[in-house]
């Protein structure tokens, strides 16, 4: 397997990555949600493996089940919940120009992860490489 971390709402690990994609399986713990945020590079298609979810993309709230998949547009805010007693598993697949860790904004977080981290031009040309 590739690259994987944990973070305060759960974890992710990266299954598949390739120019222009990286598929991810996100876990995330009961009751927990990632932070509110945008990327200025790629897109995210978010299916529901197992738990059920809560997505908000640009404000607009949506509860989704295993086998139901949501869109996320380049630039658009989101986020997503788990408001369950079980894990939320994700299969998430992003696609565009760099899909680099470092390409968020966040606008919301509950752990204290305010900072603004974008990708440069520098590292957009070396992922192109």
């Amino acid at each position: 397997m590739g690259e994987s971390d944990v973070r305060p709402w759960g974890s992710w690990e990266v299954l598949d990555e390739g120019l222009g994609y990286k598929v991810k399986r996100l876990v995330v713990r009961p009751r927990q949600r990632l932070s509110y945020q945008t990327h200025s590079y790629r897109a995210e298609h978010w299916v529901i493996v197992s738990g059920r979810a809560t997505c908000v993309i640009n404000g607009v709230v949506r509860k989704a089940r295993p086998g139901d998949y949501v869109d996320v547009p380049v630039g658009a805010a989101h986020r997503l919940m788990n408001e369950e007693q079980e894990p939320l598993v994700v299969i998430e697949v992003q696609r565009g120009l760099y899909t680099g860790e470092d390409d968020i904004v966040r606008l919301e977080d509950d752990y204290g992860r305010s900072e603004v981290v974008i990708a440069t031009p520098g590292r957009l040309l070396d992922a192109l490489a």
